[in-house]
């Protein structure tokens, strides 16, 4: 491989053509997942999404994977929700599904959307997340005095996996792959860590690793282009 070529790892699934992209810059793209996620589809949870989609109710989303979960339990059903949710993508999905003129507001992380949230004198909310969701929003809701439901719609678990090969630049979206990445591995300095948000960028920070870069724009393959952008500029010194 010419010296020149920079390597970045995408900790989670990209369109193929990234890989192609990446190559015409002069670079190697690889793909590893170091976390699974599965919908919750027992008849518990069924019922209380159900029940949650008959009601005029306000839904927090701050994953993807909760949307198409409760989506999918949904199937069709179009409910009379107020949502708020965190993240691009996201809200693309929440467009999909529910309609644009369902979004109150959207934020791109957890303390911006729960003021969102408390300014907005919401009084009780139905947050779907996953079994591993973070705290400052429940916490932040709670202490404003705001009823919050809980519905977990979909669990991750961790697949960490021993990376041997020098990475440029490592992309990581989410605190929970942040943990998975770390529980095998250790970033040299000269490794930049990208990071989509402010909770992965702070869970990469706890892990000990300082070169953080935060994602100009919260959508995974916009911060591709950006560590390409800072590959390139880095060889070039």
């Amino acid at each position: 491989m010419p010296a020149n070529k920079f390597r970045i790892l995408s900790t989670r699934p990209l369109r193929k053509t990234m890989a192609d992209t990446v190559n015409r810059a002069g670079g190697v793209l690889d793909v590893v997942s170091f976390i699974h996620t599965i919908p919750v589809n027992d008849s518990e949870t069924q019922q209380e999404v159900m029940r949650a989609g008959e009601q005029f109710a306000t839904i927090i989303f701050t994953s993807m994977n909760a949307v198409e979960a409760v989506a999918d339990i949904l199937d069709g059903l179009s409910p009379e929700w107020t949502i708020y949710c965190i993240g691009h993508q996201t809200r693309e999905l929440v467009v999909k599904y529910f309609g644009d003129g369902s979004i109150a507001a959207t934020a791109d992380n957890a303390a911006e959307l729960a003021d969102s949230i408390i300014d907005a004198e919401e009084e009780s909310v139905i947050f779907f997340c996953g079994n591993k969701r973070r705290n400052e929003l429940p916490e932040q809701l709670t202490a404003a005095g705001i009823d919050l439901q809980e519905i977990v719609v979909y669990e991750t678990i961790d697949t960490p996996q021993t990376m041997a090969d020098f990475y440029d630049a490592v992309l990581f979206y989410s605190p929970s792959a942040v943990n998975s990445f770390f529980s095998s591995n250790k970033l040299p300095e000269q490794t930049a860590a990208f990071a989509i948000g402010k909770s992965t960028a702070a869970e990469i920070k706890q892990k000990g690793h300082n070169n953080i870069i935060m994602s100009s724009y919260p959508e995974k393959e916009a911060m591709v282009l950006q560590a390409v952008d800072y590959c390139r500029e880095k060889n070039n010194q």
